[in-house]
């Protein structure tokens, strides 16, 4: 099973990030998203988790809650846009993984037993930081996880 990761699209998704999540089984949007049309768009790959960003606004983006649990084959993948917002502790409360975005930087980082990624920021490059997605794959029963440069 492949989970993609996307955040920070601010408005644009890249033909290369729709290429990337092409064939996922889910899609996480962890927020910053810009444009509900990108969502839309996401959906016609496959299903949508999406949180809500900073930069999300409008009666679209209040639709949107701030954290959510997506349940899959057996594993449980938080989604919060701030990293930095965090209020629960994940291994405490059965999370095997944490998706957040926000600083557009790409982290893949285990802390103990929780896996936490941030794909990056697919949309407007920003500073000198990478234009990246990610992914996490559950295979034999475990969760792994990368990111890639669009």
């Amino acid at each position: 099973m492949r989970i993609g990761l996307i955040s920070d699209t601010h408005g644009l998704l890249r033909p290369e990030a729709k290429a990337f999540l092409s064939g996922c089984d889910a899609i996480v949007h962890a927020g910053d998203i810009g444009d509900p049309d990108i969502l839309t768009e996401l959906r016609m790959l496959a299903p949508v988790t999406a949180v809500r960003g900073n930069n999300d606004g409008g009666a679209w983006a209040d639709a949107l809650n701030e954290t959510e649990l997506l349940r899959v084959a057996g594993f449980h993948i938080y989604a919060i846009h701030d990293l930095t917002q965090l209020r629960l502790e994940p291994s405490a409360a059965g999370i095997h993984a944490v998706v957040s975005g926000h600083s557009h930087k790409p982290v893949v980082e285990k802390r103990g037993s929780v896996l936490f990624v941030n794909p990056g920021s697919a949309g407007p490059r920003r500073f000198k930081l990478p234009v990246a997605a990610g992914e996490i794959t559950v295979r034999d029963a475990a969760l792994s996880a990368r990111t890639v440069e669009l």
